[in-house]
């Protein structure tokens, strides 16, 4: 079903996706006043890598190598959201034993180096574990996590059906 669309299409429904997600996150934040921690901060930057990707791919409509690279670039943003969401799906099902909040995502990458800042932020603090908003049982987490894995058994499925077809 999925190889029947061309990646025009595909992509540019995933950047719509991603964008959705995205406005929303931002309501959130700004309408309903549920501060983004730094693990969350971090998956939005990976939804919004796959957004873009998404983008470019609707624009350029890749055939060939070009469609490999596209996807090989939107499965690596996708696994590294998806690992950031489900260590902070961990961190809420298994809360810290010291509940105070860390730093912010900004703080950290300003006032240490990455190596340092990449540790504490996987790390989780108190408000990486802190659920503030769920919908039919799912935190914001749990969702983030969803929405990356099936972006990727997306991708999967698409490239597979492409290379029946193809043979």
């Amino acid at each position: 079903m999925l190889s029947r669309l061309s990646p025009r299409s595909l992509g540019l429904a995933l950047f719509s996706l991603c964008a959705a997600l995205l406005a929303f996150g931002l309501y959130l934040q700004h309408v309903k006043g549920i501060e983004p921690c730094p693990m969350c901060i971090m998956q939005r930057y990976a939804m919004a890598a796959c957004g873009l990707i998404g983008l470019l791919a609707g624009l350029h409509n890749p055939r060939g190598r070009s469609l490999y690279l596209y996807a090989g670039l939107l499965g690596l943003a996708a696994l590294a959201g998806g690992g950031v969401a489900a260590r902070q799906s961990w961190l809420q099902w298994f809360p810290p034993a010291v509940s105070e909040c860390g730093p912010g995502l900004e703080y950290m990458l300003e006032s240490f180096p990455l190596t340092s800042a990449l540790p504490m932020i996987f790390r989780g603090a108190g408000d990486c574990s802190a659920i503030d908003w769920t919908f039919l049982g799912l935190s914001i987490a749990n969702w983030s996590f969803v929405v990356f894995a099936l972006i990727l058994i997306s991708l999967a499925s698409f490239l597979l059906q492409r290379r029946k077809t193809q043979a």
